[in-house]
């Protein structure tokens, strides 16, 4: 017997969806606050990384999802191996905030991704963005350097800066392979072999790092929320959001992760609320819900498709 899908995911509903992943994704600042002192941001990330492909798989296995793994011939091998190593490469922004500080880093990787999307998506598809999604990603950014600068210092390093673009131009093309693939696979599916092969790329990290944060009840609590929470559910959510809404858009939304970020520096590391920070808050905000709020000129999307795990006979796969 054949499953079908029954929900039909609007252009507004995933929105919210990439809403939902950013907020979670904001927390990660704040977790790895939290790490035992001495821990390696790199060292970090690559475990995140780890074990949020095991929770992936486990997210996926739960919704029936893993089937079309096991058919791995049909693949798009090309395609999944540039989104894995994307994933992989995006860590060269831990690279670049250290040689810029946050907020050079921050605001140059935050900038660069969103107009990065807009560049890729005309260039590729010749699908042009829209004023509308100009106009909002303009206000997000100003929002988000506004809220960036009222609380850190500012460092000058070109290499940084360009290593900052680079994170942020490969994890817009990591956004755009992932819609590829969305096309012909279920969004768990996805997340779990592209992180999978992405971990692989990463492997040498852990093999080379210090994991000793690791045998502390406080570093095992850290990497269980970066792995299992803004990676396992926060990637679901994102890629569940991203079958509905075109690739820009969803781009420019993810920065209300920054947003988190901000409110939690305030209300949980105590950081300082000034009148700048306000301002970032108040542009980002809006500038966000108006995108998150926009209606697609096709109202009704189909959500991820869902394979049917009983056609087995020829080794194809039947999408719903």
């Amino acid at each position: 017997m054949r499953r079908k899908a029954k929900n039909r995911l609007t252009h507004a509903g995933g929105g919210w969806f990439i809403l939902a992943a950013a907020v979670l994704w904001g927390t990660t600042g704040t977790a790895q606050a939290f790490t035992p002192e001495g821990t390696q941001p790199m060292t970090v990330g690559t475990m995140r990384l780890a074990i949020g492909a095991i929770a992936l798989a486990f997210l996926a296995a739960y919704r029936g999802e893993l089937n079309s793994v096991r058919h791995w011939r049909s693949w798009p091998v090309a395609t999944t191996l540039i989104a894995a190593a994307g994933i992989a490469a995006s860590q060269i922004f831990f690279a670049a905030v250290a040689r810029t500080g946050v907020a050079v880093g921050t605001i140059v990787g935050i900038g660069s991704t969103p107009i990065a999307a807009g560049i890729l998506v005309f260039l590729i598809r010749r699908d042009r963005p829209g004023r509308r999604w100009m106009a909002t990603t303009a206000l997000a950014i100003l929002g988000c350097a506004t809220l960036i600068l009222a609380s850190d210092s500012i460092r000058t390093d070109l290499l940084g800066i360009f290593l900052a673009v680079a994170a942020g131009t490969i994890y817009a093309l990591y956004a755009m392979l992932s819609k590829d693939l969305l096309n012909t696979k279920p969004a768990g599916a996805v997340l779990t072999v592209t992180f999978s092969v992405g971990v692989l790329f990463l492997l040498p990290i852990l093999f080379a790092g210090d994991l000793s944060w690791l045998r502390e009840p406080r570093g095992i609590a850290v990497a269980m929320h970066l792995g299992v929470v803004t990676v396992g559910v926060g990637y679901l959510l994102f890629t569940i959001g991203l079958s509905a809404v075109p690739v820009a858009t969803a781009v420019t939304l993810t920065l209300a992760e920054h947003l988190t970020a901000g409110l939690l520096g305030i209300f949980v590391l105590g950081e300082k609320l000034t009148a700048p920070a306000v301002v970032g808050i108040a542009l980002l905000l809006v500038g966000l819900l108006i995108l998150a709020t926009q209606r697609s000129q096709t109202p009704n999307i189909k959500s991820p498709p869902i394979v049917d795990t009983t056609a087995e006979t020829d080794g194809s796969i039947t999408y719903h």
